[in-house]
């Protein structure tokens, strides 16, 4: 099995040093690699049920990325076996006109997941230290402060019981030149398409820039980021499948004892 420390955000971290076209979690012909996403899948709603029936802890994956990247494919596929009953996924949009007369983390705390649930946040709390620094309405030291104050957010969702998962999907241009492409292309990939992808495209660089510095500095023991190459679906969706499976099994379960009083029972 390939090893995920290359891929964690710690110490000296330059995005450009990963390349998005790497398959290291891709073995065997696409029939094992489906076989084996399916596996995960199954063994993702096993764990899962453990989360519940310990009744103690919970799981929060966030997903981030640019355009096309990959945030829902990611939550059809690795979810794909599990139970609707223990995921719940919320989906960040821009703020509205309630939420942004609080503070940038309001609506996060809100969202946070339940005990014994795993959630998964589309888009999150990063958006607020990525396209502000990217449009220029926040400067540097306010960028900072976000900083430290996601970072003591999340210190406190960890203290209380949540273990966190960050994964940022990395694609290159190229590709998302192809996604995008398609969008266009095929009627029913049209309504995913908006001219202001076309916009956000063109700040590729500036992008990459604020993800490489946000990465850095939210990268924590308590919840580190872990760069996910996603120029290949498949191999992003084991990647993540592989990572949160090997979480779970870590946050090694344990499941109450049965009632002393159904032992011998017999149901007629």
């Amino acid at each position: 099995m390939a090893s995920f420390k290359k891929y964690r955000v710690d110490g000296k971290f330059s995005l450009a040093g990963i390349d998005p076209g790497e398959t290291p979690f891709l073995e065997g012909n696409e029939d094992a690699q489906r076989e084996a996403l399916d596996a995960l899948a199954i063994e993702l709603d096993t764990l899962q049920n453990l989360l519940h029936a310990e009744g103690r802890r919970k799981l929060l994956l966030v997903l981030q990325g640019l355009d096309t990247s990959g945030k829902d494919g990611t939550i059809r596929w690795v979810f794909s076996r599990t139970s609707p009953l223990g995921v719940k996924v919320t989906a960040f949009k821009a703020p509205t006109e309630d939420e942004r007369a609080h503070d940038f983390l309001w609506r996060c705390h809100a969202a946070a997941p339940r005990t014994g649930e795993i959630t998964v946040w589309n888009r999150s709390h990063y958006e607020d230290v990525l396209v502000p620094v990217v449009e220029g309405t926040i400067d540097k030291d306010e960028t900072r402060q976000r900083f430290a104050q996601i970072n003591d957010f999340e210190r406190l969702l960890t203290q209380t019981g949540t273990v966190i998962v960050k994964c940022m999907l990395h694609i290159s241009k190229d590709e998302q030149r192809v996604r995008l492409q398609a969008r266009i292309d095929e009627p029913g990939k049209q309504w995913k398409f908006a001219l202001g992808d076309l916009e956000v495209r063109k700040k590729w660089d500036a992008y990459q820039q604020a993800y490489e510095k946000a990465l850095a500095a939210t990268s924590t023991d308590e919840a580190p980021w872990h760069v996910i190459p996603a120029d290949s679906k498949r191999h992003r969706n084991l990647m993540i499948a592989q990572l949160l499976v090997k979480t779970l099994k870590g946050m090694k379960f344990s499941v109450p004892d049965a009632d002393p009083a159904l032992k011998g029972l017999i149901v007629e």
